[in-house]
């Protein structure tokens, strides 16, 4: 399955400061989109990860495909997803002769995971649903929360729901992570309607 597209920075940053710069945006859809609906969701300081399901074996990657996932993950996504919460999740259809790829995108996090994981969860790892794709269909997000509910995961909570704008001025004075009482991480946004690129990447932002 193909690893997740690159989500890009909303504005560019300056060189020694870091800081967004104002009216600077990094791809031209931004310009095009800032003032449309976005769902912004709190971005989750942790690890990519993909969990993948041929309608016969669950598998794991990575951001890439060459990447490692650390083995305290490795054996809670064992134990999230078995091939018996697989089947009862995505049951096959009757006369569905093609066997449909899906793939879960989420973030592994914790505090075996990275340094400051321990913020969302001290004893352990765990992951959170930001995105399916079930053969070449992406999920709307009520389609997202409807397989997180299915395999009793946590999906990415929503936090704001605006204008590019909206999000920057949200992000730049702070606000508390959904997971306890420290600064969250930031946000991903994606138009309310799901917009792609020639190229076929989703239009996607991230702030900061």
């Amino acid at each position: 399955m193909i690893p997740y597209h690159k989500i890009e920075s909303v504005l560019f940053r300056e060189a020694k400061t870091h800081k967004f710069i104002d009216g600077c945006w990094c791809l031209p859809e931004f310009s095009f989109l800032q003032n449309v609906e976005w769902i912004c969701e709190e971005k989750v300081d942790g690890t990519n990860v993909r969990v993948m399901w041929d309608g016969w074996a669950v598998s794991f990657g990575g951001k890439t495909d060459n990447a490692q996932l650390p083995v305290p993950l490795l054996n809670r996504l064992c134990e999230m997803f078995t091939e018996t919460k697989m089947r009862e999740a995505f049951p096959a259809t009757e006369g569905d002769l093609a066997i449909r790829e899906i793939c879960l995108y989420g973030e592994g996090y914790g505090a075996k995971i990275q340094k400051g994981g321990e913020r969302y969860t001290a004893d352990g790892v765990d992951f959170v649903l930001f995105d399916v794709k079930i053969g070449n269909w992406w999920l709307k997000r009520d389609g997202v929360e409807d397989v997180a509910m299915r395999l009793a995961l946590h999906s990415a909570p929503i936090r704001l729901r605006g204008t590019l704008c909206q999000a920057i001025d949200f992000t730049r004075t702070g606000f508390e992570s959904q997971w306890g009482h420290f600064p969250a991480e930031g946000l991903v946004c994606r138009p309310a309607i799901d917009l792609f690129a020639r190229n076929g990447d989703r239009s996607e932002s991230r702030d900061p």
